[in-house]
């Protein structure tokens, strides 16, 4: 039954269906964190008195279970219940009886899913930075390996100037760590306390609010009640973003590995695991996870507009629209959850063919070489500029183009330990939302 509903009052189904939407489902992943969220207000409520005898202690114990049992997807959310709210709270009922009916006292679902979303965003985002990092590693290995492994540059898809292998995978490294940083953003929007809000206008009793923050090891509160509410999408719309950046970056990546991997290149050899094969010709071995990464900024373009899109016109205040924003985030934290552990995959079982990626290097990709050797030797660069374009000179030993390449970032210089230094000055800049998100399980185990 709906938390909300009167006794003699008849819910149209196909009404009830189209309100609830993807929520019942959707919300099994958000029961464990209403869990830890219920624990933190029902020590509140004891905090208040407003508990009798063992009552917190049961509702504790219950609230205990229930978090264990929905990890394991065990607490079914029928659609008559609408949410996990409800299968919550239904829950407790169920297990404490009528004190299991005061665990909705200073609250209002509004503020609830709040609260419960920001502490599962916060989870999701700090196990994205983990297979990032790890992702981060193998493209780190694959750079310090291959860091003299020379092969061509491109701009424009034709060759520029020499690089080498080690100079892809650490582009790719580099980005991906600065997508790390773009996390701080988001995860510092989950570190705040939504509770005692209720729908946006406070309760009138003296709700202990300060205490919510110390419970879930949050920074501080959202002090306005109604701003609380206005957040919704907000969240959501900046985790996207921070995912959407992460996409790009990924899929520039991958587009680098179906283009090289081809039979007009070889210059590497994709994992079998990661390839599908053909209903007509029996020789193909597809790129299609790379494809489908290599494509994932727009479906992650698109969530983000979805939420923004319904921000739009909105006053303040809960409004049902917003029920719509929590679907695009779930989906966008899945699947780069999926992206990066089977980027780490390919990168760590790819193969290099080296003999390859040097014989693809055409005599005119040495013609800046020529320019800054004429330079070196006192002739003004547009003067040299000018002489190697009219008259291109022989090829250059090949390792010698490397050699001459000694500034930081050049291609063949190996920069495995500047990366490692800079995504553990990353990582430690998410350690606050860590240790938090530990102080908060703590109340459920």
């Amino acid at each position: 039954m709906q938390l909300w509903h009167a006794d003699g009052l008849t819910v149209d189904q196909a009404v009830l269906e189209f309100t609830v939407g993807e929520d019942p489902v959707l919300d099994k992943e958000l029961l464990p964190f209403d869990c830890i969220a219920s624990a933190a207000h029902a020590r509140v409520l004891e905090e208040m008195d407003l508990f009798e005898g063992d009552e917190f202690e049961r509702i504790s114990a219950a609230l205990r279970e229930a978090f264990a049992k929905s990890v394991n997807g065990e607490i079914p959310i029928p659609i008559e219940q609408e949410d996990a709210h409800t299968a919550l709270e239904s829950f407790l009922v169920s297990k404490v009886g009528e004190a299991g009916l005061k665990i909705h006292t200073g609250r209002s679902r509004n503020d609830q899913v709040i609260q419960a979303l920001r502490l599962l965003v916060r989870e999701r985002l700090l196990e994205l930075a983990d297979r990032c990092s790890e992702l981060v590693e193998e493209l780190i290995e694959a750079h310090h390996l291959h860091h003299r492994t020379l092969m061509p540059g491109y701009t424009h898809t034709r060759q520029a100037m020499p690089s080498t292998v080690g100079q892809l995978f650490g582009a790719a490294a580099e980005g991906a760590i600065r997508d790390l940083e773009t996390l701080a953003l988001p995860l510092a929007k989950t570190n705040r306390a939504a509770l005692g809000s209720a729908s946006g206008y406070g309760v009138p009793l003296p709700m202990l609010r300060k205490r919510i923050p110390e419970l879930l090891g949050l920074d501080s509160l959202d002090a306005n009640t109604l701003f609380v509410q206005n957040t919704r999408g907000h969240l959501e719309s900046s985790a996207i973003f921070s995912l959407h950046q992460m996409a790009i970056t990924q899929s520039r990546f991958a587009a680098d590995l179906i283009l090289f991997s081809s039979e007009a290149f070889q210059f590497f050899q994709l994992p079998v695991a990661i390839t599908t094969g053909s209903s007509i010709m029996p020789q193909k071995r597809n790129p299609d996870v790379l494809e489908l990464i290599r494509a994932l900024p727009a479906s992650m373009l698109a969530r983000y507009v979805e939420v923004t899109g319904t921000l739009h016109g909105l006053g303040s205040g809960y409004h049902r629209d917003l029920q719509r924003t929590k679907g695009p985030l779930l989906v966008a934290l899945a699947e780069m959850a999926r992206v990066l552990v089977l980027l780490r995959t390919t990168v760590r079982e790819i193969e290099v063919n080296d003999s390859a990626c040097e014989a693809a290097l055409d005599p005119s990709i040495f013609a800046t070489d020529h320019v800054y050797r004429m330079v070196l030797d006192g002739t003004p660069f547009r003067t040299a500029y000018q002489a190697v374009k009219k008259e291109p000179p022989a090829s250059l030993e090949k390792r010698d183009i490397l050699d001459g390449r000694t500034h930081v970032g050049a291609p063949g210089t190996d920069h495995s330990a500047a990366f490692r230094d800079l995504l553990s000055s990353v990582g430690s800049g998410l350690e606050r939302f860590r240790r938090g998100a530990a102080e908060a399980r703590l109340l459920v185990q």
